[in-house]
């Protein structure tokens, strides 16, 4: 029932997004609305009281705006491109582990490490590769690999060592990977090219790696004695799935890109047209097509039925900024980002201090960016797009390393057994570094 209704929806937004017609609009609307009834019924947690809290809000605010009852069906569609994302993400996750990539790198991070500074690089390395094609699902793999090689260690080393490599690197590769939503997401905000982003964000986390390397070169100097026999990976073998991954993502890259130009709808809405496509002829290309199919299927079914969170609180927030832009209570918000768009520093310094508040007090980096967009809407045309755009991805995708709210931090919280803000105030400082820089670099690029 979820999978049909889901799907349905999605089926729905992307043919709107090539046929206009009111009877499509009100059918997406009325397909949202069951879809967020059934998934009332299977949220859980922060993703049911925050979708409850928007719910509750977007409908005072409708009654307050007098709008027609028809429009309360139309105010879905704002969150329905990065839904309609982790809808086709699963079909590039089991083309990760049909290829057996994710076993590769997992053995690569266990084999010949005899000290912890040269096991955090190489986990931090591991955790960037992996994060580009699995997405959540690399910090439980890793932590489990990295379990192996510090069962001697205190509790407490090897939790801070979990919260800072995995958390830190994951957030870095998610900051220039063109399948991340927030980077779609800020592109499409800003109506930047990626191209133009791409190597000002590689330099971004570049610097932002080696400090944390070199950081970690210092504060972790215990010595590794590994007892456990792990079966070994040969470098032949390594270079190859590596080297194959980036092949495919260099592919993805370019098709992205030259269908964005065809098609001129978003970048956001040019992934989702090319997962599915892309998936199914590379596992043509490793001659695995049969295996692909039989564990795709079945792997999209079970996470397509485990987005009921994500349905739920993204709709729900969709509807929620919707009727908060149509009631006018944006206004106040939108003076105060207005006033300060002349100093470029000051404005960007306070995009940083939104996603640093909102994160923390449980709006996940999704609904703030869809929300601050709202709220600049009528300033962006105003603002250089690249630094905006660098700046909306480092801050919010900062707060996978320090929100206690974040689905990152949340599961490795649970697995250390810590508690989510104990693991967020290990990274906050770092955090706080790695957004100052991108905005230094992004003010530095206005006054060029």
């Amino acid at each position: 029932m979820r999978v049909f209704a889901y799907s349905l929806l999605i089926f729905f937004y992307i043919l709107s997004r090539f046929i206009e017609h009111p009877l499509l609009s009100f059918s997406m609307g009325i397909c949202a609305t069951i879809a967020l009834i059934i998934s009332l019924f299977y949220a859980r947690g922060l993703y049911l009281k925050s979708g409850l809290i928007f719910t509750i809000i977007g409908f005072f605010l409708f009654f307050q705006s007098q709008l027609e009852w028809e429009e309360l069906f139309l105010n879905f569609e704002a969150m329905l491109g990065m839904l309609s994302l982790f809808l086709f993400l699963p079909f590039i996750n089991s083309l990760i582990r049909v290829g057996r990539y994710d076993q590769s790198l997992s053995l690569f991070l266990q084999q010949g490490i005899t000290h912890l500074s040269k096991l955090y690089t190489r986990s931090f390395l591991v955790t960037h590769l992996l994060g580009l094609f699995l997405n959540i699902a690399t910090i439980p793999l890793l932590s489990n690999s990295l379990n192996n090689s510090m069962k001697q260690l205190p509790k407490k080393t090897i939790d801070k060592f979990k919260a800072q490599s995995l958390l830190r690197s994951y957030a870095l590769c998610l900051s220039w990977s063109p399948m991340e939503v927030m980077v779609s997401i800020s592109l499409d905000i800003t109506r930047a090219n990626y191209i133009h982003i791409l190597p000002l964000m590689l330099i971004i986390v570049l610097i932002a790696t080696t400090v944390d390397l070199t950081f970690a070169h210092f504060k972790y100097k215990q010595e590794l004695n590994i007892n456990t026999v792990v079966k070994e990976i040969s470098p032949q073998k390594f270079r190859k799935n590596v080297t194959e991954m980036l092949i495919l993502l260099v592919i993805f890259i370019i098709g992205v890109n030259l269908l964005q130009l065809i098609l001129n709808k978003g970048y956001l809405f040019s992934i989702i047209l090319l997962i599915l496509p892309i998936s199914i002829v590379w596992a043509f290309v490793i001659r695995r097509p049969k295996r692909y199919l039989k564990m795709t299927v079945p792997h999209w079914i079970e996470r397509t039925n485990n987005l009921s969170n994500y349905f739920f609180m993204f709709l729900t927030a969709g509807f929620f900024v919707g009727m908060l832009s149509a009631a006018g209570h944006l206004e106040f918000l939108q003076t105060i980002f207005s006033a300060n768009t002349e100093n470029t520093l000051l404005f960007f310094l306070m995009i940083g201090v939104y996603f640093l508040i909102t994160a923390l007090i449980g709006f996940h980096p999704l609904v703030s960016i869809t929300l601050i967009a709202e709220l600049l809407a009528p300033i962006i045309p105003s603002i250089p797009s690249i630094s905006l755009t660098l700046v909306f991805i480092s801050c919010s995708l900062a707060t996978i390393i320090y929100s206690p709210y974040n689905v990152s931090l949340s599961i490795l919280a649970d697995i250390i057994k810590v508690n989510p803000y104990k693991v967020g105030l290990m990274n906050i400082p770092y955090a706080l570094f790695y957004m100052l820089l991108t905005i230094g670099v992004a003010y530095l690029i206005t006054l060029l």
